[in-house]
């Protein structure tokens, strides 16, 4: 049996960094991640695909909202998968939706063809679509490697039954990984009940600003931030280490 593969979802070079030094598996880089996450930056993407031993995957979404793009919107996604393909990412992590809450295969059709031959994953677009058995399969069909979802909860901990109804849909055809809410706390339990393989965390903690200088009229400017930290990583990869010791014993 294969074992659970730990992804980040890294929003910035220092949390990528911080994630392959904790053990992730995989990254998925992206920006504005308390929203959801946009494309990051290419400056962020070249020095990050430079400093990395693992796999990096560059979340392709051109805004925040919904997943419906127009024409513009598309044109800026095809070009940062063609960015990503020359910095040599291995994958992009892409999704779309029509207006009645399908999977819009003609979108995603050109999205892949401009990825190939990188790897492709359907993000959670997935979790909005108003049929998620008949996405998956749309998904499935469009050749995607893996999907990742909350089981369409706000946490993957709340949708682990439903995650593994689509574990049990999918089969060997695409990779299910459980994400939303994936913390040290509680990834065990998602594995348990969700029987994923794949997860999906940002493993994030806040750090502190080194400024000795603050404008008490303008916080936002000089805030903490949060960045992935290598511990937590590290807490999560031996919690899943353990979940299988456990259910192989």
């Amino acid at each position: 049996m294969i074992r659970p593969v730990l992804e980040i979802a890294a929003n910035s070079l220092g949390s990528a960094l911080a994630a392959q030094d904790g053990g992730a598996d995989r990254i998925e880089l992206c920006a504005d991640l308390g929203n959801g996450g946009t494309t990051p930056s290419y400056g962020t993407l070249a020095i990050t695909r430079d400093r990395l031993r693992i796999p990096l995957y560059a979340l392709i979404r051109p805004r925040t909202g919904d997943f419906c793009y127009d024409t513009g919107e598309i044109d800026v996604m095809l070009h940062d998968i063609e960015m990503c393909a020359k910095l040599g990412c291995d994958g992009v992590v892409i999704g779309a939706l029509d207006t009645q809450g399908d999977v819009d295969e003609t979108v995603c059709r050109e999205l892949i063809a401009a990825a190939t031959p990188l790897g492709v994953t359907f993000h959670r677009a997935f979790d909005v679509a108003r049929d998620q058995a008949r996405a998956l399969d749309t998904i499935i069909e469009l050749g995607c490697e893996r999907v990742l979802t909350s089981g369409g909860e706000a946490t993957a901990l709340a949708g682990a039954e439903r995650i593994a109804g689509f574990v049990k849909q999918a089969g060997s055809r695409v990779n299910i990984m459980a994400g939303a809410g994936v913390d040290v706390s509680n990834i065990s339990e998602v594995a348990l009940h969700s029987n994923a393989r794949e997860f999906h965390s940002s493993a994030k903690a806040v750090r502190r600003s080194v400024s000795r200088h603050r404008n008490d009229h303008l916080p936002g400017l000089q805030a903490d931030w949060w960045q992935t930290d290598a511990v937590i990583v590290r807490a999560m990869v031996e919690a899943l280490s353990r979940h299988e010791n456990q259910g192989t014993a």
